[in-house]
């Protein structure tokens, strides 16, 4: 039996030919023939079981077989935005699990003490698409351009919206317990968690997010690193609000 070849294909429903990065694996890497089956992913929830009809060098095309909707296992949107570290590996590392976990939105954050103040979004989108195929997963996570801390906070948003930090002097709550409260876990809103750059967030970049409606919360009382407090929060969001059949 084979295995099931499954590629990233936005608008695959109306569309014929796989987009070129993903022929090129298909032709060259896996060898695919016209003939041969294979699975389309789309991004936005969909499906589709597809039959190569031409396999040329750089190029391949499909007929589409059957368009297979599939369910979502989370309520709502999970919105993770987060300063990104000095070592790009550890951004990298974050989105790759954080998608495979399932994650609605990426954004980054530019902030008072953040050591990196340059991305490269369109290499981080790849990584989410590779993580989407990886774990079949049919929704891909939306990556936004980085942004500066005051200019997001301040974007209309709505939902539940929480600032995690490290500064005793504000009254945190417990993120977790907060999600999984029947009304916060059961709601089909979105969910939006800040995480600060390795100094934390500025006591100032705290109370102006405060002040533009975002709770105070901890992840625990363990000191955790900026990509490991992103993952924390991207983990709770989702098991707080998966839907267990």
């Amino acid at each position: 039996m084979k295995e099931e070849r499954y590629f990233y294909v936005p608008d695959a429903s109306s569309r014929t030919e796989l987009p070129e990065e993903e022929a090129l694996h298909a032709v060259r890497v896996l060898r695919m023939k016209g003939g041969d089956e294979m699975f389309l992913m789309d991004g936005e929830g969909v499906f589709y079981r597809a039959v190569v009809t031409i396999a040329a060098t750089r190029r391949c095309f499909y007929d589409i077989v059957e368009a297979i909707p599939q369910q979502r296992d989370w309520r709502g949107r999970i919105h993770i935005a987060m300063a990104p570290t000095k070592m790009m590996e550890r951004v990298e590392w974050f989105v790759e699990k954080a998608t495979e976990i399932g994650v609605d939105e990426f954004s980054f954050l530019c902030c008072s003490f953040s050591e990196r103040r340059i991305l490269r979004v369109q290499r981080l989108d790849k990584i989410a698409v590779s993580a989407v195929k990886q774990s079949r997963k049919p929704w891909k996570p939306v990556v936004n351009a980085m942004v500066d801390f005051h200019d997001f906070i301040r974007q209309p948003r709505e939902g539940q919206k929480f600032i995690a930090h490290c500064y005793q002097e504000f009254a945190r709550e417990d993120l977790y317990q907060i999600l999984r409260q029947p009304e916060v876990a059961q709601a089909e809103d979105e969910i939006t968690v800040l995480i600060g750059p390795e100094g934390d967030f500025s006591v100032e970049e705290v109370k102006e997010a405060l002040a533009q409606g975002y709770r105070s919360v901890s992840l625990g009382k363990e000191r955790l690193r900026t990509e490991t407090a992103a993952l924390s929060a991207a983990m709770m969001g989702h098991l707080s609000r998966r839907i267990i059949e």
